[in-house]
């Protein structure tokens, strides 16, 4: 989904929109949801469109044939200076977005920074409001500032919740990153950075169920940046899977360590990534080996026995390992994090496919693997 604008004005797009809470603006979607939940202030564009009992809404509903309102902005044609700050505690709401427009953009003046901490707190911390305040005079009062000097990249490396230390770069993503893979096991659970021989799998009830793999850190490491799922699944009893996916750190003694989460919570993931078995298909010319990108135009069913490859986005990250902490992989049918429901409208994929029992296949010909952006660390070559 994007939030932009082009010649149509402010609006929110994407081929499918479901709305579960409140949005002031113009909505642009082939399919239009709104749950009743949802609260909406403006026009809503549409091919077709849903609205449960209970829905607010202030606008005018407008079928339209022009393909041009579902289109994406073209942040390329961007070109004037920002400042662009994201989170990583904003996993499944805003990180992901703010990282690929910063990407995008065209401006030769750009700075990004992005921390772990709640982000309304962040905003208005002393530093983040002279940092803003130095960079409009810069541009907007023609003041002198030390703006130009700024390193074009600054992020928060990850402890846990309230604890990280700076990194400063010139790139995102950062150039020096060895992208690792580190294999499923589903005989032992375990992630390992030897490819696994012996073929085998691993099978969890669709809905209720889960599949877990850790990575046990000799030495202390780095991960900061895009990481990608490569999982082969099997659906047992259905024809399509929704699988949802986090990256945990554990302490040495097992316990989880918590990482600030949206703005309200101590004890969120790392990172957050799912993905519809049917809408696998891939955009060769938008994919890179560490960042899939689906284009989500065609749905292609799981037939009975069928074992098929998913490449599952993760979103990016940075945390850093001790020795003997370790990377947790959770795999299942649901939403993995619902401290938030119901009042709040994240984690709310309740409308999955899941049937049956979900199989995980690990090692020989099912190259299932979890590529890892190492920028510190003994890894192997």
């Amino acid at each position: 989904m994007v939030q932009a604008k082009n010649k149509y004005g402010l609006f929110i797009a994407n081929q499918e929109v479901t709305v579960l809470g409140k949005v002031t603006g113009t909505i642009r979607g082939r399919r239009v949801m709104l749950q009743s939940s949802a609260k909406v202030e403006g026009d809503i564009f549409h091919q077709g469109i849903g609205i449960e009992m209970g829905t607010r809404y202030d606008g005018t509903l407008r079928w339209t044939e022009d393909e041009q309102a579902f289109e994406e902005p073209d942040l390329e044609a961007i070109e004037t200076p920002a400042y662009v700050v994201a989170s990583w505690a904003d996993q499944g709401l805003h990180t992901r977005g703010t990282l690929e427009a910063f990407k995008r953009i065209r401006s030769r003046e750009k700075w990004l920074e992005v921390h772990g901490q709640k982000k309304w707190a962040h905003y208005y911390r002393p530093e983040s409001r002279a940092r803003r305040r130095a960079f409009f005079d810069h541009y907007l009062k023609t003041r002198g500032t030390i703006v130009p000097a700024w390193p074009k990249i600054r992020l928060e490396i990850r402890e846990r919740a309230g604890v990280a230390t700076e990194r400063l770069a010139e790139q995102w993503p950062l150039p020096q990153t060895r992208y690792v893979p580190l294999w499923l096991d589903a005989h032992t659970g375990t992630l390992s950075e030897s490819r696994i021989t012996a073929a085998a799998s691993s099978s969890y009830a669709a809905r209720e169920g889960r599949a877990v793999f850790d990575y046990r850190f000799r030495q202390a490491g780095e991960l900061t940046g895009h990481t990608k799922l490569r999982l082969w699944v099997e659906a047992e009893g259905g024809t399509d899977m929704d699988l949802f996916v986090a990256l945990q750190k554990l302490a040495a003694d097992g316990k989880e360590v918590g990482m600030t989460f949206y703005a309200f919570y101590d004890t969120g993931p790392v990172a957050l990534g799912w993905l519809r078995a049917s809408h696998r298909a891939l955009d060769p010319a938008r994919s890179t080996p560490w960042q899939p990108f689906h284009p989500h135009d065609a749905e292609r069913p799981l037939r009975l026995g069928e074992r098929v490859p998913l490449d599952i986005e993760i979103w990016p990250s940075a945390t850093r390992f001790e020795p003997g902490e370790a990377l947790r992989l959770i795999v299942q049918g649901r939403d993995i994090y619902t401290d938030a429901l119901p009042g709040l409208p994240f984690a709310r994929h309740e409308d999955t496919r899941n049937q049956g029992n979900h199989i995980l296949w690990t090692g020989g010909q099912y190259e299932s693997h979890l590529l890892v952006p190492a920028i510190t660390g003994d890894w192997p070559v």
